[in-house]
């Protein structure tokens, strides 16, 4: 389906500003609201509630983790310096995402580093990510609402004063004295008539479908591929011998990764374009729905195509697909500052830097991914970035941050995910105790808190 840049999608409306709140029950009043149980949601919610402020968050499926569970993305990227000769792994962020990573640890569900490219990420079990996740947001006392999604923003005069939600028991509103966008999606920000855009003029990465593989020969497996995750030249060669011959595999360029769990390889590879060639957006329903279905059809041929072609994948087979498709991009506010690709190429630090990043441009678009790589040094990320430049009393965390395509391709990863969830409890935490607007929160100051609460600043 065509849209706009700014997102507008024929025969469906967004902005949801006329909703009557006031007609509606409310469920809970709290200090904040958080939209979204990703990385930068559970963060965010809680890093709130150990501060002893009340938290709802908000989730739409039974299970917290977003795009790194739901989308099986994973891995934690973003965690590592990048190297010309990577030998061993230097960490660079550390924060809430340290904290949830030995969290993982402890359950056995993350892998030691693994090489990607000239750098390195480690692979989690995804079923001792949500379990993770429950752990950290139960302690810290957080109000859990899944299988709920956002209807509406609550607005007075142009301040959020929380949302309209809805499930199987109807609709209902959670007052809030802040709310927190972690949706991935920009949704509360979004249909409250928020600017928001569409990557590079309304071109998106490409969403793509993972896949776990079972009963490998591990040893076998990495005799033939090798150590580095990102396949090598005659893997890729091979593909497009395989592609001449009828199989569906659009992609030449894959990722591979060993699990936690034995005998068993998580895969990235699959490339999901419209039937015609179009960029899809997953936003539209219609493009989700086409995303799914031939994800699923490509996970089998390439599956097929590991089996007949890589060493210790001969009697393998499809454990699972994501939930949803692995989903890159989507809409990105427009923000008080925004992380342009200039400031990636150049690795800029700030004042106002609320986390470090030194993962690569990964541009997913074509056949062969575009990786740009940051070599011995990072960039920051501006705190007011995660402030939309209209509304108050709002403040994003997650990949629908302030940034440009490219840059976004950079920022967007699981890591820095967990640090923005971080800094907009930070910032929400400020908020409320000295009655400040988002906008008048120096990032300086943000980042000083998140210094002395363990963040690499």
């Amino acid at each position: 389906m065509n849209h706009t840049s700014d997102g507008e999608f024929p025969g469906w409306r967004i902005d949801a500003r006329d909703v009557d709140a006031s007609r509606l029950p409310v469920l809970a009043e709290v200090d904040a609201v958080v939209v979204g149980g990703g990385a930068a949601g559970v963060a965010a919610a809680t890093v709130i509630a150990e501060a002893g402020r009340s938290v709802v968050l908000i989730e739409k499926y039974g299970f917290c983790g977003g795009a790194a569970v739901a989308g099986l993305s994973g891995t934690i990227c973003g965690l590592y310096y990048t190297t010309q000769d990577p030998r061993t792994p230097e960490r660079l962020v550390f924060g809430f995402a340290e904290r949830f990573r030995a969290a993982l640890l402890d359950r056995g569900g993350l892998t030691d580093a693994q090489l990607y490219g000239k750098t390195w990420t480690e692979a989690h079990d995804p079923l001792m990510w949500r379990e993770a996740a429950d752990g950290f947001l139960e302690q810290a006392g957080v109000r859990i609402l899944l299988h709920t999604a956002v209807v509406a923003p609550v607005l007075e005069d142009g301040t959020h004063r929380g949302v309209v939600v809805e499930s199987n028991a109807g609709r209902s509103v959670v007052r809030a004295g802040r709310v927190i966008d972690a949706s991935g999606d920009a949704a509360v920000v979004a249909r409250s008539g928020g600017a928001t855009a569409f990557g590079d003029n309304g071109a998106i990465q490409n969403p793509t479908m993972f896949f776990r593989l079972g009963n490998v020969a591990m040893d076998a497996y990495a005799a033939s591929y090798g150590v580095d995750t990102i396949c090598s030249s005659e893997v890729s060669k091979a593909i497009e011998e395989a592609r001449a011959s009828g199989l569906d595999l659009p992609r030449s360029k894959i990722w591979i990764f060993r699990t936690p769990r034995p005998a068993e390889l998580l895969v990235n590879a699959t490339r999901l374009a419209g039937r015609d060639g179009r960029m899809l957006n997953v936003i539209d329903p219609a493009d989700f729905t086409e995303a799914e279905i031939q994800g699923r059809r490509q996970v089998r041929a390439y599956a097929r195509f590991l089996a007949d072609t890589v060493a210790g994948c001969e009697n393998s087979h499809v454990i699972d697909t994501g939930v949803e498709a692995g989903i890159r991009q989507t809409r990105s506010i427009r923000g008080l500052a925004t992380l342009t690709n200039d400031d990636v190429t150049a690795c800029r630090k700030r004042p106002d830097g609320i986390v470090r990043s030194a993962w690569p441009i990964e541009l997913h678009s074509g056949d062969r991914p575009k990786l740009h790589w940051l070599f011995d040094d990072y960039y920051e990320v501006p705190y007011r970035a995660l402030v939309p430049e209209t509304g108050e009393g709002v403040i994003v965390a997650g990949r629908c941050l302030s940034a440009e395509h490219e840059a976004l391709a950079s920022a967007r990863v699981t890591a820095q995910c967990f640090e923005y969830g971080h800094a907009a409890a930070t910032a929400t935490l400020m908020s409320l105790e000295e009655g400040l607007a988002y906008r008048d929160i120096d990032g300086a100051d943000v980042r000083e808190r998140m210094r002395a609460a363990g963040s690499a600043l």
